[in-house]
């Protein structure tokens, strides 16, 4: 069996229509690329789509404001991915008169790009002969050639099997196979073998053991878990605000002010003790709101919201970018943490002396 022309032939004939796949432009497939890390594709499509509207060129990117990047990135995780990108921007414009450059190491260099991104730029747009390696491929070669493990040696054989595969004419094309396949057919669970156009080869399924391959790892230790009081602080009809450190975890969002409660601590000390460290302000915590458990990669939290009132106090940001005393109907302009997204609801339009 020709592998290479097995696999495409496959994939002329199912392939998706996804909105990245119907250009050439090199900027539109490296934010595609962006924004499919580690998230799933139909959850990708309309925040594309909408970027592209506000954002064709790197020039647009490197105008715009952090309220307005993260806006348009608000709901897709990970934004750093966004600080990343715009200093990617600001490179090229700066260095190469605004124009992506074709080769994988000049994309590696740049600000965010790695290993696996820069090959499927290379190849996609520019038809580079560079293979890349994500998980559904990792997956798909372990099968084929029943890798037990991904150490070095195993990579030296994917090298060598994806090297002597790949197509010199269509390697974006071979690339987005490949990752079709892991994706729709060769899944992690369930794996379709009997409808996958490689089967014949894949020496996993030939000796009846797909599912023991890749081997798993040992089950990780559970993610630690916190506890964050938060206020949402009124005064005279308007709320409190501030803007998180842009070298911390979701850095440029703002959100509604508070932090981790500490052992044997209230929630309602919390709030207070929390507030206080931040913005050098006293505040009367009031009624709860509601609470929120909330997952991020590494870790979870149980978020408490309660209303608070303004006391005494000069703000001042300990801890913080920036602050802003906003009406609640203004929430929608500012890019929030999703988990404060659940407060919204119950705080807008209220009128809360």
């Amino acid at each position: 069996m020709d592998f290479t022309k097995t696999i495409l032939f496959w994939y002329y004939d199912n392939k998706k229509d996804f909105p990245w796949r119907l250009t050439k432009d090199p900027y539109k497939i490296w934010i595609s690329e962006i924004m499919l890390q580690q998230t799933q594709v139909n959850t990708v499509i309309p925040f594309y789509q909408n970027w592209i509207k506000k954002f064709p060129t790197v020039y647009d990117v490197a105008d715009a404001s952090d309220e307005v990047l993260f806006k348009y990135w608000e709901g897709l995780g990970y934004y750093n991915r966004v600080n990343n990108f715009r200093a990617a921007c600001n490179e090229i414009i700066e260095f190469n008169n605004g124009v992506i450059p074709q080769t994988k190491l000049e994309l590696m260099n740049l600000k965010g790009i790695g290993d696996y991104t820069s090959s499927a730029i290379a190849s996609i747009a520019f038809k580079k002969k560079h293979y890349a390696i994500d998980g559904n491929v990792k997956r798909i070669m372990a099968r084929v050639l029943c890798l037990k493990d991904f150490s070095k040696l195993s990579f030296n054989k994917m090298d060598n099997f994806l090297s002597n595969n790949i197509d010199s004419k269509n390697p974006g094309d071979f690339n987005q196979a490949l990752m079709d396949l892991g994706r729709e057919v060769c899944k992690a669970k369930k794996p379709l073998c009997e409808s996958c156009p490689i089967s014949s080869i894949c020496r996993a399924y030939l000796m009846g053991k797909t599912k023991n391959y890749p081997v798993m790892n040992k089950k990780k230790s559970k993610p630690p878990h916190y506890t964050i009081g938060v206020g949402v602080i009124w005064r005279n009809n308007k709320i409190l605000i501030t803007k998180r450190k842009k070298n911390v975890l979701l850095g440029g969002l703002w959100e509604f002010p508070g932090g981790k409660k500490i052992k044997k601590e209230s929630i309602t000390n919390c709030i207070k003790r929390e507030i206080l460290e931040e913005l050098s302000i006293n505040v009367d915590v009031s009624n709860f709101i509601i609470k929120v458990n909330h997952k991020y990669s590494h870790f979870g939290i149980t978020l408490h919201a309660h209303h608070c009132f303004y006391k005494t106090g000069d703000i001042i940001c300990n801890s913080a970018d920036d602050w802003k005393w906003i009406r609640p109907n203004q929430l929608a302009q500012f890019p929030f943490p999703k988990a404060n997204h659940y407060i919204f609801p119950y705080i807008l339009n209220q009128k809360v002396a």
